[in-house]
């Protein structure tokens, strides 16, 4: 009785802190908030000033006047600007506590697998000032591979590879234990930057950030065989010669010859983190076959890719994106069971 009056007046809350995109999940709730990591600032007088979190802050993304700055506080998955996540984290926070919230909340916040002590710290320590009664910290593979309902109880290995905005994280788990977890900063936001370069260098055109995750998201592939998609997609920018407006299609080949390069780092990491597995472990994988999660997996024939490169079948579930949030809710749900899967700030 006393467990269930607490929880009347004290939310749990899961944060997915990600790089592009930052996920609230409130216990008894669900998934309340899915909004950038974008904080817009405005200096005055040599003070900042948060004028816009998420969403709208977004949307003010290379149109603002000089007195206005807009950032992403986070940066290959970790804190890039305290002061910025902080504020964006405590305005999150605010929207996903209910009106009974008299309490400060306990918070579960997700931090790459290959964070280094220094930066767990720098979370924990902005989510404890951003109004966290007690905070816990979970390596994002591991909430990733909990979310894709992978049998990571069972006597045998499971493999996940979470592709984010910042980071690709891998997690290999067996008899509910971590057997190995790593990250690469290599993810969403270095495939958008690889098409800046491919367009730069054949259309002598300038693109800005946004417009290069929506050539991604739109007519991204991650195959150079053809298989019969004719999407093409029509892109405006600045001329480099000439500095006037010019616009340029592109097509799946054009935009598979662009991610060429960080889809070999992205192989060659998956490969290494295989061979360094113990043969029972990795022969376990190769037969259960690998669990892609995070925006990344929804990267048109990512997993076939993948696949052909490594020689291990890859698998995507339904909603990859959040898969890490919900893994959060399940250690919530099952604090007591799973309490030994976090991690120390």
């Amino acid at each position: 009785m006393v467990f269930g009056v607490a929880r009347a007046f004290s939310d749990d809350i899961a944060i997915d802190l990600g790089t592009a995109n930052t996920l609230v999940y409130v216990a008894g709730r669900g998934v309340i908030l899915n909004e950038p990591s974008v904080v817009a600032i405005k200096t005055r007088n040599g003070t900042r000033e948060v004028l816009a979190v998420g969403q709208k802050a977004k949307m003010m993304l290379g149109r603002t006047p000089e007195s206005i700055e807009t950032i992403r506080p986070m940066r290959d998955g970790v804190i890039a600007d305290f002061i910025a996540t902080e504020e964006m984290l405590r305005q999150f926070i605010k929207r996903a506590k209910t009106m009974f919230g008299f309490r400060r909340p306990r918070i579960l916040v997700c931090v790459p697998a290959g964070a280094t002590p220094v930066e767990r710290r720098a979370v924990y320590e902005t989510a404890l000032s951003a109004g966290a009664r007690k905070v816990y910290l979970l390596e994002e593979p591991v909430a990733a591979a909990l979310g894709a309902d992978l049998p990571i109880d069972e006597p045998t290995g499971s493999m996940v590879v979470d592709i984010g905005g910042g980071t690709t994280d891998i997690a290999v788990l067996s008899l509910g234990g971590v057997v190995q977890a790593r990250s690469l900063r290599v993810a969403g936001n270095a495939m958008d930057e690889a098409i800046i370069r491919h367009v730069r260098r054949k259309h002598q055109l300038l693109i800005g950030e946004s417009n290069a995750e929506r050539i991604k998201i739109e007519a991204g592939t991650a195959m150079l065989e053809p298989d019969g998609r004719t999407s093409e997609i029509h892109i405006r920018g600045r001329d480099l010669r000439q500095g006037r407006p010019k616009s340029a299609i592109l097509g799946p080949h054009d935009i598979a010859d662009a991610l060429t390069q960080p889809i070999d780092e992205l192989s060659e990491f998956i490969q290494r983190a295989l061979e360094e597995l113990p043969p029972e472990v990795s022969t376990d994988i190769c037969e259960r076959g690998i669990c892609l999660t995070g925006g990344g997996a929804l990267l048109d024939r990512l997993d076939q890719e993948l696949s052909r490169r490594i020689g291990v079948q890859f698998v995507v579930p339904q909603n990859p994106m959040h898969c890490v949030i919900e893994g959060t809710r399940k250690v919530l749900d099952q604090f007591a069971q799973r309490e030994h899967l976090l991690i120390k700030p």
